[in-house]
């Protein structure tokens, strides 16, 4: 094992680095900060050096494929370079920046903007689909994983170690408890995309629900939830606890608490993807929600979140109020709506249209309107072009105007804007 203060040769890095104070340590081995000895401006990295009786030849090889490819997307800390050879070796990569939480932060009540937490289930279902468009398959997919920014939601991804090529060689790290695949469970498959698929849709049912998809009634008739009861609850009888078909591990009133107060808070079509997940996806992987469907609806769940007057955020069904307030229990406004075809853009303070809305690219960072107040008139809203091209309005009455860079068109009913090709119309 290394030593705190030992110097190292980085040949891609260059230069010698001094190994650091641990930062943290697992079953598999411990990480080290990497300070450069060389250059003061250098980035503290970080390595992670396995322990003896984890470092098996497959991991350093798969490490090795690993370095030598760049990351599918920024939210994955990927392995950059690897030092020695089995059975003493290690990886280097970034350090996580202090600004991403660990998730359990949420699951432990940090008040959190639902806005924030779907753009994390959306910034991972993405994340995935980058990674297996490749051929990879993560095999590990858990809350002690990812992290996130507690301010934009971006996901960070760590522990890439685990990731090998779908239908690799055989898989040391089976997974992690209550997100393996019941054929994993069974031992009857090895970790494979298709797995992962099903550990996503567990990771995203817990971000939005607070709650296990399969842990309802059933779970109390065992009064001790050893191995046994977990390989029957998740393995050889799993039931999803909103089952259409079969009502039998339905969450307890005054026992599974969460699950019951945030499932009616979210609308018709995602609670559709989560009874394929967990219906016909539990025994039959073929069908499980793909990461695309994920995206997709996760982008439209976060459009269609409105503001009551309380100011905390309430989802709707494309703009349309699911009930009332979930903070305070008062009646939402139906909100003014931006509709591009059967796509809708709830409209409140300050929200963005991006190219993603235009495009379908998912490209939120590239912004080319926001909602703003009148610079005279605070309780007039309008949309303002942020943008480099001009666009096109028909007011409701007709008459059409250019709306130039730095200029806003009002937020009436009935107004059509042509964003370069793409029509809205601001509905009601």
């Amino acid at each position: 094992m290394l030593l705190v203060g030992q110097s190292l040769e980085l040949p891609r890095h260059g230069g010698r680095w001094r190994v650091g104070e641990v930062v943290g340590e697992g079953s598999q081995g411990i990480v080290f900060e990497l300070v450069s000895q060389d250059r003061a401006d250098a980035p503290v990295l970080a390595l992670k050096w396995y322990r003896p009786e984890t470092s098996h030849p497959d991991q350093w090889a798969a490490l090795r494929k690993l370095a030598q490819a760049p990351p599918p997307s920024d939210s994955f800390i990927w392995p950059v370079e690897v030092l020695g050879a089995p059975p003493d070796f290690g990886y280097v990569m970034a350090l996580r920046s202090p600004r991403y939480r660990p998730i359990n932060d949420l699951l432990m009540g940090a008040d959190v903007p639902f806005s924030v937490v779907v753009r994390l289930c959306l910034g991972l279902a993405d994340s995935f689909l980058k990674l297996h468009a490749l051929g990879l398959c993560y095999r590990d997919i858990s809350l002690g994983n990812v992290f996130f920014d507690p301010v934009t939601g971006q996901p960070m991804i760590c522990d890439n170690d685990n990731v090998t090529v779908d239908g690799g060689h055989p898989a040391q790290v089976l997974g992690t408890a209550r997100f393996m695949a019941p054929e994993i469970v069974r031992r009857e498959a090895q970790p494979s995309t298709a797995t992962d698929l099903y550990s996503l849709a567990v990771l995203l049912f817990y971000l939005l629900m607070f709650h296990h998809p399969l842990e309802g009634r059933h779970e109390l008739d065992y009064p001790c939830l050893d191995a046994e009861a977990d390989r029957r609850l998740f393995g050889t009888e799993p039931l999803f606890v909103f089952d259409p078909d079969d009502s039998s591990n339905a969450p307890v009133p005054g026992v599974h608490r969460a699950v019951l107060r945030y499932w009616p808070l979210y609308p018709s079509f995602l609670h559709d993807d989560f009874r394929r997940a967990f219906t016909i996806g539990l025994h039959d992987p073929a069908r499980r929600v793909r990461e695309g469907v994920w995206r997709s609806h996760l982008a439209r769940l976060l459009d269609g979140i409105a503001y009551c007057a309380c100011g905390r955020e309430n989802f709707t069904e494309d703009g349309r109020p699911l009930g009332p307030c979930w903070a305070c229990g008062a009646s939402i406004t139906p909100p003014v709506r931006l509709q591009f075809g059967t796509r809708v853009l709830v409209l409140n303070a300050e929200t963005r249209v991006t190219r993603h809305h235009l495009q379908r690219d998912y490209a939120y960072d590239d912004v080319v309107g926001v909602v703003s107040p009148h610079p005279g008139r605070p309780d007039v809203w309008g949309l303002r072009n942020v943008g480099v091209q001009p666009w096109r309005a028909v007011l409701a009455g007709g008459d059409t105007r250019t709306v130039d860079p730095g200029r806003s068109v009002g937020l009436v009913v009935g107004t059509t804007i042509d964003f370069g090709g793409v029509l809205a119309t601001l509905q009601g």
